[in-house]
Protein backbone atom coordinates (compact mmCIF):
# COMPACT_ATOMS: atom_id res chain seq x y z
CA UNK A 1 0.00 0.00 0.00
CA UNK A 2 3.00 2.31 1.19
CA UNK A 3 4.59 1.30 -2.55
CA UNK A 4 1.21 1.96 -4.28
CA UNK A 5 1.09 5.56 -2.47
CA UNK A 6 4.67 6.36 -3.64
CA UNK A 7 4.13 5.51 -6.97
CA UNK A 8 0.77 7.57 -7.47
CA UNK A 9 2.56 10.81 -5.73
CA UNK A 10 5.60 10.27 -8.19
CA UNK A 11 3.54 10.29 -11.18
CA UNK A 12 1.78 13.88 -10.11
CA UNK A 13 4.95 15.26 -9.25
CA UNK A 14 6.44 13.73 -12.58
CA UNK A 15 4.97 16.45 -15.10
CA UNK A 16 6.46 19.27 -12.89
CA UNK A 17 9.80 17.61 -12.47
CA UNK A 18 9.83 17.72 -15.70
CA UNK A 19 8.70 20.82 -16.73
CA UNK A 20 12.03 22.92 -15.89
CA UNK A 21 13.95 20.50 -18.28
CA UNK A 22 11.45 21.41 -21.09
CA UNK A 23 11.36 24.80 -20.57
CA UNK A 24 15.30 24.62 -20.54
CA UNK A 25 15.44 22.74 -23.98
CA UNK A 26 13.27 24.53 -25.71
CA UNK A 27 15.12 27.71 -24.44
CA UNK A 28 18.44 26.53 -25.51
CA UNK A 29 18.01 25.09 -28.69
CA UNK A 30 20.28 21.83 -30.44
CA UNK A 31 23.28 24.19 -31.82
CA UNK A 32 23.56 23.68 -35.36
CA UNK A 33 26.72 22.25 -36.59
CA UNK A 34 26.65 23.97 -39.91
CA UNK A 35 24.68 26.25 -41.92
CA UNK A 36 24.93 27.87 -45.70
CA UNK A 37 22.83 30.48 -46.88
CA UNK A 38 23.33 32.49 -50.01
CA UNK A 39 22.24 36.30 -51.35
CA UNK A 40 22.25 37.61 -54.79
CA UNK A 41 21.43 41.24 -54.98
CA UNK A 42 21.23 43.76 -58.63
CA UNK A 43 20.88 47.64 -58.22
CA UNK A 44 19.74 49.47 -62.05
CA UNK A 45 19.50 53.38 -61.53
CA UNK A 46 19.60 55.96 -63.82
CA UNK A 47 19.60 59.75 -63.14
CA UNK A 48 18.50 62.35 -65.61
CA UNK A 49 20.43 65.13 -66.89
CA UNK A 50 20.97 68.40 -64.40
CA UNK A 51 22.13 71.65 -64.41
CA UNK A 52 25.98 72.34 -64.30
CA UNK A 53 27.71 75.64 -64.25
CA UNK A 54 30.94 73.94 -64.66
CA UNK A 55 32.46 70.36 -64.19
CA UNK A 56 35.95 69.54 -62.78
CA UNK A 57 37.80 65.87 -63.17
CA UNK A 58 35.79 64.35 -60.33
CA UNK A 59 32.27 65.70 -60.63
CA UNK A 60 29.45 63.72 -61.55
CA UNK A 61 28.35 64.43 -64.77
CA UNK A 62 25.75 66.60 -66.04
CA UNK A 63 24.52 64.11 -68.57
CA UNK A 64 21.93 61.41 -68.32
CA UNK A 65 24.03 58.20 -66.90
CA UNK A 66 23.05 54.52 -66.05
CA UNK A 67 24.48 52.04 -63.40
CA UNK A 68 24.11 48.78 -62.15
CA UNK A 69 25.59 46.71 -59.59
CA UNK A 70 25.28 42.51 -58.78
CA UNK A 71 26.60 40.61 -55.73
CA UNK A 72 26.41 37.42 -55.04
CA UNK A 73 27.59 35.77 -51.56
CA UNK A 74 27.69 32.23 -49.83
CA UNK A 75 27.65 32.58 -46.16
CA UNK A 76 28.94 29.02 -44.90
CA UNK A 77 29.30 28.41 -41.45
CA UNK A 78 31.09 25.62 -39.41
CA UNK A 79 30.72 25.12 -35.56
CA UNK A 80 34.58 23.95 -34.68
CA UNK A 81 33.73 23.40 -31.03
CA UNK A 82 30.63 24.43 -28.73
CA UNK A 83 31.43 27.98 -28.58
CA UNK A 84 33.83 28.45 -31.76
CA UNK A 85 33.03 29.22 -35.37
CA UNK A 86 34.12 29.41 -38.59
CA UNK A 87 32.92 31.71 -41.15
CA UNK A 88 33.77 31.98 -44.91
CA UNK A 89 32.19 34.12 -47.54
CA UNK A 90 33.46 33.72 -51.01
CA UNK A 91 30.96 36.69 -53.13
CA UNK A 92 31.00 37.73 -56.94
CA UNK A 93 30.69 40.87 -57.74
CA UNK A 94 30.25 42.50 -61.11
CA UNK A 95 28.71 46.13 -61.56
CA UNK A 96 29.65 49.73 -63.83
CA UNK A 97 29.08 52.71 -61.75
CA UNK A 98 27.97 56.50 -62.89
CA UNK A 99 30.80 59.01 -63.66
CA UNK A 100 33.54 56.18 -62.49
CA UNK A 101 31.71 56.71 -59.13
CA UNK A 102 33.01 60.45 -58.64
CA UNK A 103 30.83 63.08 -57.86
CA UNK A 104 29.39 62.58 -54.74
CA UNK A 105 29.95 63.22 -50.85
CA UNK A 106 26.87 60.43 -50.48
CA UNK A 107 27.31 57.78 -53.11
CA UNK A 108 23.69 56.52 -54.43
CA UNK A 109 24.68 53.05 -54.30
CA UNK A 110 26.84 51.47 -51.84
CA UNK A 111 27.10 47.39 -53.72
CA UNK A 112 29.19 49.79 -56.02
CA UNK A 113 31.74 49.98 -53.87
CA UNK A 114 32.28 46.30 -53.91
CA UNK A 115 32.80 46.21 -57.98
CA UNK A 116 35.64 46.74 -59.78
CA UNK A 117 34.03 46.59 -63.51
CA UNK A 118 31.60 44.62 -65.99
CA UNK A 119 33.71 41.96 -65.73
CA UNK A 120 32.15 39.47 -62.80
CA UNK A 121 35.16 39.16 -60.22
CA UNK A 122 35.51 36.32 -57.47
CA UNK A 123 36.79 36.77 -54.47
CA UNK A 124 36.92 36.16 -50.73
CA UNK A 125 35.00 39.05 -48.90
CA UNK A 126 35.31 36.94 -45.53
CA UNK A 127 37.12 34.64 -43.68
CA UNK A 128 36.76 34.84 -39.70
CA UNK A 129 36.51 33.14 -36.72
CA UNK A 130 34.18 33.93 -33.29
CA UNK A 131 35.12 32.62 -30.11
CA UNK A 132 32.24 33.22 -27.64
CA UNK A 133 32.77 33.15 -23.40
CA UNK A 134 29.66 32.91 -22.08
CA UNK A 135 29.83 34.14 -18.75
CA UNK A 136 27.02 33.80 -17.07
CA UNK A 137 27.50 30.14 -15.92
CA UNK A 138 24.79 27.22 -16.48
CA UNK A 139 22.55 29.12 -14.29
CA UNK A 140 23.03 32.48 -16.14
CA UNK A 141 20.29 33.93 -17.93
CA UNK A 142 20.19 32.67 -21.76
CA UNK A 143 18.50 33.69 -25.55
CA UNK A 144 18.30 31.52 -28.21
CA UNK A 145 20.06 32.84 -31.73
CA UNK A 146 18.02 31.85 -34.85
CA UNK A 147 19.89 30.50 -38.24
CA UNK A 148 21.00 32.98 -40.18
CA UNK A 149 23.69 34.76 -42.53
CA UNK A 150 27.11 34.12 -40.28
CA UNK A 151 25.35 32.88 -37.51
CA UNK A 152 24.84 28.95 -36.17
CA UNK A 153 21.76 28.40 -34.22
CA UNK A 154 22.12 27.70 -30.57
CA UNK A 155 21.83 29.78 -27.55
CA UNK A 156 24.45 32.37 -25.75
CA UNK A 157 24.26 33.58 -22.31
CA UNK A 158 23.13 37.29 -22.13
CA UNK A 159 26.06 38.11 -20.81
CA UNK A 160 29.38 36.98 -22.76
CA UNK A 161 32.41 37.99 -23.98
CA UNK A 162 33.13 37.95 -28.12
CA UNK A 163 36.06 37.73 -30.17
CA UNK A 164 35.78 37.75 -34.00
CA UNK A 165 39.28 37.59 -35.75
CA UNK A 166 39.81 37.68 -39.72
CA UNK A 167 38.98 38.93 -43.00
CA UNK A 168 35.57 41.11 -42.53
CA UNK A 169 33.66 44.30 -42.28
CA UNK A 170 34.40 46.63 -39.59
CA UNK A 171 31.05 47.51 -39.73
CA UNK A 172 29.71 44.20 -39.47
CA UNK A 173 30.12 44.95 -35.86
CA UNK A 174 30.74 48.73 -35.42
CA UNK A 175 27.54 50.82 -35.91
CA UNK A 176 24.69 48.35 -36.89
CA UNK A 177 21.10 49.80 -37.08
CA UNK A 178 18.31 47.52 -37.34
CA UNK A 179 16.93 50.05 -39.96
CA UNK A 180 20.08 51.44 -42.01
CA UNK A 181 22.72 49.24 -42.28
CA UNK A 182 22.44 46.69 -45.46
CA UNK A 183 21.97 48.63 -49.04
CA UNK A 184 20.80 45.34 -50.45
CA UNK A 185 17.62 45.47 -48.47
CA UNK A 186 17.03 48.57 -47.23
CA UNK A 187 18.60 52.27 -48.07
CA UNK A 188 21.13 52.37 -51.06
CA UNK A 189 23.12 55.64 -49.98
CA UNK A 190 26.26 55.59 -49.24
CA UNK A 191 24.65 57.93 -46.47
CA UNK A 192 22.89 55.34 -44.44
CA UNK A 193 24.98 52.89 -44.49
CA UNK A 194 27.10 53.92 -41.54
CA UNK A 195 27.66 57.30 -40.17
CA UNK A 196 28.53 59.67 -43.27
CA UNK A 197 32.10 60.64 -41.56
CA UNK A 198 33.22 57.45 -40.06
CA UNK A 199 36.20 56.71 -42.40
CA UNK A 200 36.61 53.20 -41.04
CA UNK A 201 39.29 51.09 -42.29
CA UNK A 202 38.48 48.90 -45.07
CA UNK A 203 39.62 47.92 -48.59
CA UNK A 204 38.00 49.09 -51.87
CA UNK A 205 35.28 46.61 -51.30
CA UNK A 206 34.85 47.40 -48.00
CA UNK A 207 36.65 44.67 -46.08
CA UNK A 208 39.95 44.12 -44.07
CA UNK A 209 41.81 42.13 -41.30
CA UNK A 210 41.81 42.49 -38.04
CA UNK A 211 40.25 41.67 -34.83
CA UNK A 212 37.46 42.87 -32.23
CA UNK A 213 36.32 41.94 -28.71
CA UNK A 214 32.93 42.55 -27.54
CA UNK A 215 31.21 42.49 -24.24
CA UNK A 216 27.74 42.11 -23.18
CA UNK A 217 26.22 42.37 -19.75
CA UNK A 218 22.47 43.05 -19.51
CA UNK A 219 21.63 46.05 -21.79
CA UNK A 220 25.03 47.15 -22.22
CA UNK A 221 27.44 46.14 -24.67
CA UNK A 222 31.24 47.75 -24.75
CA UNK A 223 33.24 47.11 -28.31
CA UNK A 224 36.98 47.37 -29.25
CA UNK A 225 38.37 46.60 -32.61
CA UNK A 226 41.76 47.31 -34.38
CA UNK A 227 41.34 46.58 -38.13
CA UNK A 228 44.23 47.30 -41.66
CA UNK A 229 44.23 50.56 -43.26
CA UNK A 230 44.72 50.00 -47.14
CA UNK A 231 48.50 50.94 -48.44
CA UNK A 232 47.11 53.74 -50.35
CA UNK A 233 43.92 56.12 -50.11
CA UNK A 234 40.77 53.35 -51.05
CA UNK A 235 42.99 50.60 -52.04
CA UNK A 236 42.49 47.07 -52.48
CA UNK A 237 45.82 45.94 -51.22
CA UNK A 238 45.79 46.25 -47.37
CA UNK A 239 48.89 47.65 -45.06
CA UNK A 240 49.39 44.47 -42.77
CA UNK A 241 52.18 46.61 -40.62
CA UNK A 242 48.86 46.60 -37.50
CA UNK A 243 51.12 48.13 -35.18
CA UNK A 244 52.04 50.92 -37.33
CA UNK A 245 48.93 51.90 -39.39
CA UNK A 246 45.57 50.78 -38.43
CA UNK A 247 42.22 52.04 -37.46
CA UNK A 248 40.92 51.58 -34.48
CA UNK A 249 37.36 51.94 -32.97
CA UNK A 250 35.43 52.29 -29.38
CA UNK A 251 31.98 51.83 -29.17
CA UNK A 252 29.55 51.51 -25.98
CA UNK A 253 25.80 50.77 -26.20
CA UNK A 254 22.83 51.36 -24.40
CA UNK A 255 19.61 49.45 -24.90
CA UNK A 256 16.62 50.35 -23.13
CA UNK A 257 12.93 50.52 -23.43
CA UNK A 258 10.43 53.32 -24.27
CA UNK A 259 6.83 52.95 -23.63
CA UNK A 260 7.31 49.33 -23.95
CA UNK A 261 9.01 49.43 -27.63
CA UNK A 262 12.79 48.57 -27.32
CA UNK A 263 15.48 50.96 -28.97
CA UNK A 264 19.25 51.08 -28.47
CA UNK A 265 21.86 54.03 -28.34
CA UNK A 266 25.66 54.04 -29.45
CA UNK A 267 28.09 55.81 -29.26
CA UNK A 268 31.42 55.64 -31.31
CA UNK A 269 35.05 57.02 -31.34
CA UNK A 270 37.54 55.91 -34.15
CA UNK A 271 40.79 56.60 -34.56
CA UNK A 272 42.64 56.06 -37.80
CA UNK A 273 46.91 55.97 -38.35
CA UNK A 274 47.69 55.84 -41.69
CA UNK A 275 50.44 57.62 -44.09
CA UNK A 276 47.28 60.30 -45.63
CA UNK A 277 47.59 63.86 -47.43
CA UNK A 278 46.35 67.37 -44.76
CA UNK A 279 44.35 70.04 -46.88
CA UNK A 280 46.13 72.12 -45.35
CA UNK A 281 49.36 71.19 -45.89
CA UNK A 282 48.37 70.64 -49.64
CA UNK A 283 47.44 74.46 -50.11
CA UNK A 284 50.47 75.54 -48.40
CA UNK A 285 52.55 73.65 -50.37
CA UNK A 286 50.67 74.58 -53.86
CA UNK A 287 51.72 78.50 -52.99
CA UNK A 288 48.69 79.56 -54.82
CA UNK A 289 48.17 77.03 -57.25
CA UNK A 290 46.04 74.25 -57.64
CA UNK A 291 46.38 71.85 -54.30
CA UNK A 292 47.98 68.64 -54.60
CA UNK A 293 47.24 66.22 -51.67
CA UNK A 294 49.49 63.14 -52.91
CA UNK A 295 52.34 65.79 -52.42
CA UNK A 296 51.84 66.33 -48.71
CA UNK A 297 51.15 62.37 -47.09
CA UNK A 298 52.77 61.61 -44.13
CA UNK A 299 51.87 59.64 -41.18
CA UNK A 300 49.03 61.67 -39.43
CA UNK A 301 46.08 60.50 -37.35
CA UNK A 302 42.63 61.12 -37.95
CA UNK A 303 40.05 60.41 -35.36
CA UNK A 304 35.92 61.04 -34.89
CA UNK A 305 32.63 60.13 -33.15
CA UNK A 306 29.08 59.62 -33.85
CA UNK A 307 25.94 58.89 -32.31
CA UNK A 308 23.81 56.14 -34.07
CA UNK A 309 19.99 55.05 -32.31
CA UNK A 310 17.52 52.51 -33.70
CA UNK A 311 13.80 52.78 -31.92
CA UNK A 312 11.09 50.86 -32.37
CA UNK A 313 7.30 52.81 -32.59
CA UNK A 314 5.57 50.26 -33.16
CA UNK A 315 5.18 46.58 -34.20
CA UNK A 316 5.20 47.76 -37.70
CA UNK A 317 7.32 50.99 -37.62
CA UNK A 318 10.86 51.93 -36.57
CA UNK A 319 13.12 54.80 -37.04
CA UNK A 320 16.59 55.24 -37.02
CA UNK A 321 19.31 58.28 -36.17
CA UNK A 322 22.93 59.11 -36.43
CA UNK A 323 25.12 61.98 -35.91
CA UNK A 324 28.82 61.81 -36.94
CA UNK A 325 32.10 63.81 -37.31
CA UNK A 326 35.72 63.14 -38.30
CA UNK A 327 38.07 65.84 -37.19
CA UNK A 328 38.29 66.70 -41.36
CA UNK A 329 42.29 67.52 -41.87
CA UNK A 330 43.21 64.46 -43.40
CA UNK A 331 42.35 63.46 -47.29
CA UNK A 332 39.23 60.38 -47.23
CA UNK A 333 41.25 57.16 -46.44
CA UNK A 334 38.19 54.52 -47.03
CA UNK A 335 35.70 55.34 -47.29
CA UNK A 336 32.94 58.33 -47.93
CA UNK A 337 34.04 62.19 -48.74
CA UNK A 338 32.00 62.95 -45.93
CA UNK A 339 33.73 65.34 -42.72
CA UNK A 340 30.15 65.50 -40.41
CA UNK A 341 27.23 63.81 -41.09
CA UNK A 342 23.63 63.32 -40.36
CA UNK A 343 21.37 60.87 -40.99
CA UNK A 344 17.48 60.18 -39.85
CA UNK A 345 14.89 58.37 -41.24
CA UNK A 346 11.79 55.55 -40.82
CA UNK A 347 11.14 51.68 -41.88
CA UNK A 348 7.67 50.75 -42.28
CA UNK A 349 6.25 46.99 -42.82
CA UNK A 350 3.61 46.59 -44.87
CA UNK A 351 0.71 45.05 -42.48
CA UNK A 352 -1.28 47.78 -42.27
CA UNK A 353 -2.48 47.43 -46.02
CA UNK A 354 -2.27 43.89 -45.80
CA UNK A 355 1.32 43.00 -47.18
CA UNK A 356 3.29 42.00 -44.16
CA UNK A 357 6.54 41.51 -46.14
CA UNK A 358 6.59 44.69 -47.89
CA UNK A 359 8.40 47.71 -46.44
CA UNK A 360 8.61 51.32 -47.17
CA UNK A 361 11.44 53.38 -46.24
CA UNK A 362 12.02 57.22 -46.21
CA UNK A 363 15.37 58.95 -45.04
CA UNK A 364 17.12 62.37 -45.25
CA UNK A 365 21.11 62.91 -44.61
CA UNK A 366 22.65 66.24 -44.30
CA UNK A 367 26.47 65.86 -45.33
CA UNK A 368 29.41 68.69 -44.76
CA UNK A 369 32.60 69.31 -45.16
CA UNK A 370 35.33 70.85 -42.38
CA UNK A 371 36.92 74.39 -43.35
CA UNK A 372 40.45 73.24 -44.91
CA UNK A 373 38.48 70.57 -46.82
CA UNK A 374 36.21 73.32 -48.04
CA UNK A 375 39.78 75.52 -48.76
CA UNK A 376 41.20 72.31 -50.42
CA UNK A 377 38.17 72.14 -53.32
CA UNK A 378 37.57 75.61 -53.65
CA UNK A 379 41.45 76.15 -54.56
CA UNK A 380 41.04 73.21 -57.36
CA UNK A 381 41.72 70.54 -55.36
CA UNK A 382 40.42 66.69 -55.66
CA UNK A 383 39.85 64.39 -53.61
CA UNK A 384 39.49 60.17 -54.11
CA UNK A 385 35.29 61.06 -55.20
CA UNK A 386 35.18 64.67 -55.47
CA UNK A 387 36.66 68.10 -56.91
CA UNK A 388 34.55 70.00 -59.27
CA UNK A 389 37.61 72.14 -60.26
CA UNK A 390 36.04 75.32 -57.76
CA UNK A 391 33.78 75.19 -55.10
CA UNK A 392 30.66 77.62 -54.36
CA UNK A 393 30.16 75.44 -50.58
CA UNK A 394 26.62 74.25 -49.24
CA UNK A 395 26.16 71.19 -47.37
CA UNK A 396 25.24 68.33 -49.77
CA UNK A 397 21.84 67.11 -48.76
CA UNK A 398 20.06 63.66 -49.62
CA UNK A 399 16.03 62.20 -49.77
CA UNK A 400 16.13 58.80 -49.84
CA UNK A 401 12.73 56.55 -50.60
CA UNK A 402 11.89 53.03 -51.46
CA UNK A 403 9.06 50.56 -51.39
CA UNK A 404 10.30 46.87 -51.16
CA UNK A 405 7.34 44.73 -52.55
CA UNK A 406 7.94 41.29 -51.59
CA UNK A 407 7.49 38.41 -54.31
CA UNK A 408 4.67 36.23 -53.05
CA UNK A 409 5.89 33.19 -55.98
CA UNK A 410 9.74 33.33 -54.37
CA UNK A 411 10.29 32.89 -50.86
CA UNK A 412 12.56 35.79 -49.09
CA UNK A 413 12.47 37.65 -52.21
CA UNK A 414 11.73 41.27 -53.23
CA UNK A 415 11.77 43.71 -55.76
CA UNK A 416 12.59 47.56 -54.56
CA UNK A 417 11.86 50.70 -56.21
CA UNK A 418 13.33 53.89 -55.10
CA UNK A 419 14.20 57.61 -55.77
CA UNK A 420 17.04 60.21 -54.08
CA UNK A 421 16.79 63.57 -54.32
CA UNK A 422 20.47 64.97 -54.21
CA UNK A 423 20.88 68.83 -53.76
CA UNK A 424 24.22 70.24 -53.70
CA UNK A 425 26.54 67.45 -55.37
CA UNK A 426 29.55 67.47 -53.59
CA UNK A 427 28.90 70.09 -51.60
CA UNK A 428 28.38 72.62 -54.52
CA UNK A 429 25.52 74.71 -55.23
CA UNK A 430 26.27 75.59 -58.74
CA UNK A 431 25.61 72.02 -59.91
CA UNK A 432 22.21 70.11 -59.61
CA UNK A 433 20.01 69.02 -57.91
CA UNK A 434 20.49 65.62 -59.02
CA UNK A 435 17.72 62.66 -59.27
CA UNK A 436 18.38 59.11 -58.68
CA UNK A 437 15.77 56.68 -59.87
CA UNK A 438 16.41 52.80 -58.71
CA UNK A 439 15.11 49.25 -59.17
CA UNK A 440 16.61 46.47 -56.78
CA UNK A 441 16.22 42.42 -56.81
CA UNK A 442 16.88 40.97 -54.13
CA UNK A 443 16.77 37.10 -52.92
CA UNK A 444 18.35 35.41 -50.30
CA UNK A 445 17.72 31.72 -49.41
Amino acid sequence: MKLRHLNHCLSALLPFLLLPLAAAAQYAPEPERWNAKFQATYIWQTKPGFGAAYSGVNSLSPLAEKSYSFTSTAYLGLRLARDTELYFNPELVQGVAMSNLTGLGGLSNAELQKTAGSNPTLYRARLFVRQTWNMGGEGGEREAVASDANQLAGWRSKDRVVLTAGNLAVTDIFDSNAYANDPRTQFMNWSFLTHGAYDFAADSRGYSMGAALEYYTGDWAFRFGRFMQPKESNGLALDRSLLKHYGDQYELEKGYSLAGRQGAVKLLYFRNRAIMGGFSDAIANAAGGVPDIATVRKLRVKQGWGVNLEQSLGDNVGMFARLGRSDGESETYAFAEIDNSLSMGVNVKGSGWGRAQDTLGLAYARNGLSASHQAFLAAGGSGFFIGDGRLNYRPETILEGYYSLALDFLKNSAISFGMQYIRNPAYNADRGPVKVMSVRLHTEF
